[in-house]
């Protein structure tokens, strides 16, 4: 009885080691998986992290592959990336396999492959044995013998972005628990590789606009470029050396809102040791304007000079143009030919570029240095003054109408003298119509009680301006050119 009872313990006490050790197998199974499934969770992590750069996301998808053979227990295991077409783009392989064997049986979508049957139905395929399972299709010459199939189709919403296959010799590895933890898996690899592609999407985007930007930037390097030339040819167009006549100075100021404008003031030797004189306003702004303005004054020029042009000539008394001319005191004939410019100019632009539809305000008078008389037609342009001693004299308003706008328009002529001290002043206006920050026009106002002030000279004159108008500019944009000339007629003590 004493050994029977003896017998029972030992028995008991051998079940309960069994029991134990069983425990402890089950819990270092457990265990592993645990820190299996802890692996793939790191790697999944990693892959979100690294998802934007392809060399990084294809190790990780690698490491992936070989963590989920691990967590299953497969001997080998694959993962086949597809794009939007369902064509195979990449491959991961845990072992050397024949990827282009496999990856044609996708391409041809062979129902009797497991991967070929989850890519046609997007469901998740799980074989326990091959040999009574009509899904599994042995290939010839397969190098290694498969019992067990485990394929987790990779989707985004309902599209197929890649499959997850595991392999087993033995039947009976996988089990649905695998295979629900496999789906988790993919989830988070889909999500991942759809991060990928719209970050690949946005980085094409954004070298689309780089490669935009470049191209703009590089345009408008030489825009730029052309433009400065174009600036310097402008430049070039205005009087390098203003004439220096003894008693008489000249000053100007030319400052484009732009880096070319339409804009431009002249002064000039004339037969007969005459003067001519211009300040000019061609409406628009930047190039054509810039264009436009080069040929103004070259017309100006070349008509005043008594030259010929395309077939338009002011040789002597040019009786074809007297009926544009209304002078109202014929004094000097020289000085009304020479004003026959204005006339020839504005039939030539209205004739051979009217559909252009380009104008400018224009002043220009023919001064007599011996006797300071200055005759004078003021095409549609702002006043001139002539500021004396006590402050503003007299103001030589518009004869007629601005150049270019209609062919055979009279112009009438005035004459005026300069007395000695007396300052010319002329303007265009980019001067009166500039804004302060707060849009404030500088306004007639302010220019005419700058000229009542007492000057001593045309540099003075213009220097005081431009302190008060730029002053009254300030940070504000400059939207118009600013352009100024000055003529005094010097006292001699």
């Amino acid at each position: 009885m004493i050994e029977n009872n003896h017998q029972s313990k030992e028995e008991q006490l051998i079940a309960e080691l069994e029991l134990l050790r069983r425990e402890v197998a089950e819990l270092k199974t457990e265990k592993a998986a645990f820190e299996t499934q802890t692996e793939l969770l790191e790697h999944l992590v990693a892959m979100a992290r690294c998802s934007f750069c392809e060399e990084m996301l294809k190790a990780t998808l690698q490491e992936t592959v070989h963590v989920s053979s691990k967590l299953s227990g497969a001997e080998k295991g694959s993962l086949f990336l597809f794009n939007s077409n369902g064509v195979v783009t990449d491959s991961i392989l845990t072992q050397e396999e024949d990827a282009c064997q496999i990856g044609s049986i996708l391409d041809k979508g062979l129902p009797g492959w497991l991967a070929g049957w989850v890519f046609h139905h997007h469901k998740v395929g799980l074989i326990t044995d091959t040999e009574t399972d009509d899904r599994w299709l042995i290939q010839p010459n397969q190098p290694y013998s498969v019992r067990s199939a485990l394929a987790v189709p990779i989707l985004r919403d309902d599209e197929l972005l890649g499959i997850i296959t595991l392999l087993h010799q033995e039947p009976g590895q996988f089990s649905p628990e695998t295979a629900y933890l496999m789906q988790v898996a993919a989830h988070q690899i889909a999500l991942v590789l759809e991060n990928a592609r719209l970050y690949r999407k946005l980085e094409e985007s954004y070298q689309s606009l780089n490669n935009a930007k470049l191209a703009i930037e590089a345009y408008s390097e030489a825009l730029d470029s052309e433009l400065e030339k174009g600036r310097q040819i402008q430049r070039d167009f205005l009087p390098r050396e203003i004439p220096q006549l003894p008693n008489w100075e000249i000053a100007t100021c030319f400052y484009p809102a732009r880096q070319v404008g339409g804009d431009f003031y002249d002064a000039f030797m004339l037969p007969g040791d005459y003067l001519g004189i211009v300040i000019a306003d061609v409406c628009d702004k930047g190039v054509g304007a810039a264009l436009f303005m080069a040929l103004f004054r070259s017309l100006i020029r070349v008509f005043s000079g008594q030259t010929n042009l395309d077939g338009l000539s002011i040789i002597g008394r040019d009786e074809g143009l007297d009926c544009l001319i209304d002078p109202l005191v014929i004094t000097d004939f020289n000085q009304i030919n020479a004003l026959k410019a204005v006339a020839l100019t504005n039939n030539y632009i209205a004739q051979e570029h009217g559909e252009m539809n380009m104008f400018a305000t224009l002043f220009f008078g023919v001064l007599n240095p011996a006797n300071g008389c200055l005759t004078y037609i003021n095409a549609g342009h702002e006043p001139l003054f002539i500021v004396g001693d006590s402050g503003v004299k007299k103001s030589l308003k518009s004869t007629g109408p601005v150049v270019g706008i209609m062919p055979n328009i009279k112009f009438k002529i005035q004459q005026v003298h300069l007395e000695p001290g007396d300052i010319l002043i002329g303007y265009t206006d980019g001067v009166t119509e500039a804004r302060a920050p707060s849009r404030e026009f500088f306004s007639n106002k302010r220019l005419l009680s700058l000229l009542n002030q007492k000057a001593f000279s045309a540099y003075d004159l213009l220097e005081d301006i431009k302190t008060n108008l730029f002053t009254h500019i300030d940070n504000a944009q400059q939207f118009d050119d600013i352009t100024m000339l000055a003529v005094r007629r010097i006292s001699i003590t």
